[in-house]
């Protein structure tokens, strides 16, 4: 039986510079070094978050209570535009491959095709990701409340909707008897959510045993009655526990209704957190939001470098220019890179939404 020749290659050629001793390009062996370099980067804040996570005494966000909304359709569906990040991401990993493949064949046309498929998903992920980072930091319509014992319980439930503010004494912008209301006096129906909001995280709200009602100081300091939808089917989650609740205590129905309803009028600040941010985290402990905000926006950062590399190369491609070099390997080097990052939202997908 024949045996393969094999080619000998002499030192020199080798070792020359021109070529590496695995026949691979310049190029393509420092893109591989620098992937290496990044997957440890991202490597080292995941073993880090998960560090913090398993130290921390008190209970971990949990992925389909923290992200459940969708675009026009609002809360209650737990996980499913993550999901579909997810799922155009790892398509766009196949666009690249088709585009790579194009471009192993010569066919310009093809490469121009799918690269062009590539750079849509990217631009796709990448707004979706802002998306979710609004959302993140806007927080939920109930926030995160401090109960009597001194326990945190984040809130579910249907947010009864704001009717309107009624003036009872008038500040810089509104007078007495004004009614404030969505299409009136320039403002909509979120416009008055984030009066609301506002007004009870800094312990502007008050709730009058006597008459029933709720007061509600403005942004121009005039007073109003809340004009307000009863919340329905609420639920406490107790997520740092206090003299009376341990962590992850539910408490429902009219108990539920009433403690929500006396922290919020209760007029006192900070009892009621919305959103998260570097200082405050209404889903959990705070380590867990620092953590959120700096590795997807690592990876979100990665994502778009890759989008504009991307659009870079596929203006050299629409040239000509790199036809007439007679190979695609830039095309190559970039599909590694998108390959990559593609592969690491994997780890964070998993890390922050599914464990």
């Amino acid at each position: 039986m024949a045996g393969h020749a094999t080619k000998q290659i002499d030192a020199k050629t080798l070792w020359g510079g021109k070529m590496s001793p695995f026949s691979t390009s310049y190029g393509k062996l420092m893109m591989w070094f620098f992937l290496v370099s990044d997957a440890l980067t991202f490597g080292g804040l995941l073993v880090a978050y998960g560090f913090t996570r398993h130290a921390t005494d008190q209970a971990w966000p949990i992925g389909e209570e923290t992200f459940n909304s969708l675009p026009f359709l609002g809360h209650g569906y737990p996980l499913i535009y993550v999901a579909l990040m997810t799922f155009i991401l790892i398509v766009s990993s196949v666009t690249m491959v088709l585009a790579v493949e194009a471009g192993h064949r010569m066919d310009r046309r093809g490469v121009t095709k799918w690269m062009i498929a590539t750079i849509i998903g990217g631009f796709f992920f990448v707004g979706s990701q802002a998306w979710e980072w609004y959302h993140f930091i806007h927080g939920s319509e109930f926030g995160k409340v401090e109960l009597a014992d001194g326990s945190q319980a984040i809130v579910k439930g249907h947010f009864g909707e704001i009717e309107n503010f009624k003036v009872i004494e008038a500040g810089h912008h509104h007078k007495k008897d004004d009614v404030i209301k969505a299409g009136s006096h320039g403002m909509t129906q979120a416009d008055l959510m984030h009066e609301y909001q506002h007004a009870a995280a800094e312990g502007h709200i008050l709730f009058n045993e006597e008459t029933g009602k709720s007061t509600i100081t403005l942004h121009d300091g005039s007073k109003a009655e809340i004009s307000k939808k009863p919340n329905e089917h609420l639920e406490l989650i107790v997520k740092k526990k206090g003299k009376k609740y341990a962590v992850n205590k539910k408490i429902n129905g009219a108990e539920a209704e009433k403690m929500y309803e006396q922290v919020i009028g209760s007029g006192e600040k900070n009892r009621v957190i919305y959103g998260a941010n570097l200082q405050q985290n209404e889903y959990g402990p705070q380590q867990y939001a620092q953590f959120f905000f700096f590795i997807t926006g690592f990876h979100g950062f990665h994502v778009f470098s890759g989008v504009i590399i991307n659009i870079l190369i596929l203006l050299m491609v629409l040239k000509g220019t790199i036809h007439r070099r007679g190979h695609y390997e830039m095309v190559e080097k970039t599909g590694l890179y998108w390959h990559f990052v593609d592969l690491v939202w994997v780890f964070v997908f998993t890390f922050f939404y599914l464990i």
